[in-house]
């Protein structure tokens, strides 16, 4: 099993309090502290008392590690679920309903979004039903006074909130997925410092009956056929394209092509406001292979007829 650790974390204080962990990670459980504290006071505590957990967020919102992902925490008074549960301690209220505040809420759902997508939780399952301890397909969040009869953690506040935490939760690995499907796969063919030996080459892969681009990036004017958003069907098409003599290889970009037009077309969109202003315009144009300086020419030129 392999374990990463959260880029969000500001603050980092290792509990002595922690052992190997022997399960993949696949569950969340989230805590009260029972205190509006920082995280420096919650790890200090976690020095000398036998508790810890991997994460703790304090009531400013600032995150902290006390446990490596690769070890299990002392958090949830179960062995069994800590080994295999991201565990959680939350800044919050001293009585019921331990309440917590914007910000600990903030970064709390920023920091499951990044244990979800690190570990490979594609959403988070909460069913208020203790009887489906383990059963990740089916729940995937637990909470201390399950493990514990004497606990009321994570208090009220939190426990009415599980189902409202997936679904902000899931709601943003949704939104992260969607991201992921954007991405395309396309057959270059050849990179070139040359736009215009980029442009011959083009012209040939296009009277083969190859849909063509050239992107510029890196400096090289890299001729591109076909986008896909499957990567098998961009294997088929290099197949083709070697059968018509190209040599080339598969690459993998969420930046969705364009089809390589005249500088007339470009100006046009130009005026119509489709390529942005200033520096950005610029940037735009050069990276899809566009001189800029003859497209803004031409732009004068439509605009003074």
């Amino acid at each position: 099993m392999t374990f990463t650790n959260s880029p969000l974390v500001q603050y980092t204080k290792i509990s002595p309090h922690k052992e190997p962990r022997n399960h993949a990670i696949d569950t969340i459980t989230i805590h009260c502290v029972v205190g509006q504290i920082l995280v420096e006071s919650l790890g200090e505590i976690f020095q000398t008392k036998a508790a810890s957990s991997n994460y703790g967020i304090g009531k400013d919102g600032r995150i902290a590690m006390y446990v490596e992902e690769k070890d299990r925490s002392y958090c949830s008074s179960s062995a069994s679920n800590d080994h295999r549960a991201i565990t959680i301690e939350c800044a919050s209220d001293i009585t019921e309903p331990f309440a917590i505040n914007d910000k600990v809420w903030a970064s709390l759902i920023k920091l499951l979004v990044d244990i979800c997508k690190r570990n490979s939780i594609k959403e988070l399952k909460w069913k208020a039903d203790k009887s489906l301890i383990g059963q990740v397909d089916k729940q995937n969040m637990t909470v201390h006074r399950w493990f514990h009869s004497g606990k009321s953690c994570p208090g009220t506040y939190l426990y009415e909130r599980m189902g409202q935490i997936a679904e902000e939760v899931n709601e943003k690995l949704g939104a992260a997925n969607v991201e992921e499907e954007k991405k395309l796969y396309r057959v270059q063919i050849g990179a070139f410092k040359s736009k215009a030996s980029a442009e011959d080459y083009l012209k040939k892969a296009v009277e083969d009956g190859f849909d063509g681009f050239i992107v510029y990036n890196g400096d090289l004017y890299r001729v591109q056929i076909g986008a896909f958003s499957a990567k098998n069907n961009a294997e088929n098409y290099l197949k083709q394209a070697k059968s018509k003599g190209f040599e080339g290889f598969v690459v993998e970009s969420d930046i969705q092509p364009e089809k390589v037009k005249n500088v007339a077309e470009i100006a046009q969109e130009v005026i119509t406001g489709l390529w942005g202003n200033g520096d950005d315009r610029r940037r735009r144009l050069t990276e899809m292979g566009y001189d800029y300086t003859a497209v803004q020419a031409e732009v004068k030129k439509l605009i003074n007829k």
